[in-house]
């Protein structure tokens, strides 16, 4: 599976739905810009190892290039390609003045000491800094990466720069500018357009809800707190490793210290260990893919059980399976608007840096609220309106929020 054709062909879908002219939609089908680099690192043993990474540059029409970067054994251009043209949608779908970007190292960080993945860090930001900043391109943590990659990013290029340039980066520590509900605000941007969702299809009462999260990361397993404490029962969570299901429900907070200990969720006590695929398949109301693209296709779809799910990861739904699920009146909450909380908050920080003016975690998750529900509820009513699954209706309000700013840009 090609990941950037599967969002391509969306977007030509798209077009032909909602009256788009084909003729608008060239500027948006191949990136701006793609910087491929090889990076040397000196291994702890002596031996020099190189490394490829990559930064893609989607589209800049709205605002400076936002997007992760995510350190992974199958990390690719395709892939990143395609996780930029996302972060433009999602960018445009939650009305946020940024672009798309996207970045990526082929390499397994578990593989790496702390001391080589510093040095490997520093040598991707020294190749790259020519072409991020806080005016140009904001990259931001993503798979395997963390706030303390983002930190060693963010003091690199204020080497370079002769100057501290917080803004460089989001994701941050907090100690060196990085902000205050950022650690939950995937989690949290998903769970409001969630219980938005609710508020639409009453027929799901929060009694009966219960709810399915393959991927026990920071994103899953946010979303498992915040769902829990707000009274939904969590009935399965799988990791890489393995997952478990108890029909009864989970204690999250009891999980957590149990993978803690064992860096597993599995062999939890009380319940039944099942595998990746199995947990997708589960009898629940709501499924929460939060691991990576690509696990609900053509071949599993039929299997799916859940009315709704959540989309926390980035192009979990194939476009094949999407279309079965459509027809068998499951809801697809898309990831260009489920996990759009990251890249709000992200946003903030990015404003709060160059402000130099920081905020309190209620304001953050407040403004966050503000910001991802009336984007949910303008989704909504565009599917409605053009009797389309949620994710044509976002890919449609952002196809057209771009291309009416590159035509007012004179482009």
């Amino acid at each position: 599976m090609n990941p950037f054709k599967q969002g391509i062909d969306h977007l030509n879908k798209t077009a032909q739905i909602m009256g788009i002219d084909d003729k608008e939609l060239e500027i948006l089908k191949e990136p701006q810009k793609i910087t491929q680099v090889s990076i040397p690192v000196k291994m702890d043993n002596g031996e020099l190892k190189v490394f490829a990474g990559y930064r893609v540059q989607h589209n800049n029409a709205r605002g400076p290039y936002k997007g992760g970067i995510r350190y992974a054994p199958g990390v690719d251009l395709n892939e990143v390609k395609a996780l930029a043209f996302w972060m433009a949608i999602k960018c445009a779908v939650v009305d946020i003045p940024l672009g798309g970007g996207k970045g990526g190292i082929q390499v397994t960080p578990s593989e790496l000491s702390q001391a080589e993945l510093e040095r490997l860090t520093r040598g991707f930001a020294r190749a790259i800094a020519p072409v991020i900043g806080p005016g140009k391109d904001i990259p931001a943590p993503d798979v395997y990466t963390n706030a303390q990659t983002m930190a060693w990013i963010m003091d690199e290029f204020s080497r370079i720069e002769g100057k501290n340039v917080p803004g460089v980066i989001t994701g941050k520590p907090l100690e060196i500018g990085g902000s205050l509900g950022r650690d939950i605000a995937t989690a949290q941007g998903g769970f409001y357009v969630f219980e938005s969702l609710l508020k639409e299809k009453t027929d799901i009462m929060q009694d009966n809800v219960k709810i399915a999260i393959q991927g026990f990361g920071n994103a899953g397993m946010n979303f498992a707190l915040i769902a829990k404490k707000a009274g939904y029962k969590i009935v399965a969570v799988s990791d890489s490793r393995g997952g478990i299901y108890s029909p009864d429900g989970l204690d999250i907070d009891k999980i957590i210290e149990h993978k803690n200990n064992n860096k597993t969720v599995a062999n939890f006590p009380n319940s039944q260990n099942i595998t990746n695929e199995e947990i997708l398949e589960l009898d629940v109301n709501v499924l929460v893919p939060s691991a990576l693209e690509g696990v609900i296709t053509e071949a599993n779809a039929d299997n799916i059980k859940a009315k709704i799910i959540v989309e926390l990861a980035n192009g979990p739904t194939t476009n094949e399976a999407d279309a079965k699920l459509h027809a068998k009146n499951i809801i697809v909450i898309p990831d260009v608007l489920a996990n759009a909380g990251g890249v709000i908050v992200s946003y903030f920080e990015w404003v709060q840096n160059l402000a130099n003016y920081y905020w309190d975690r209620d304001t953050v998750l407040t403004r966050l609220e503000k910001q991802i529900v009336p984007a949910f509820e303008a989704v909504w009513d565009t599917a409605q309106k053009h009797n389309v699954d949620l994710r044509t209706g976002a890919y449609g309000i952002a196809i057209k929020r771009i291309i009416k700013t590159i035509k007012l840009r004179g482009v």
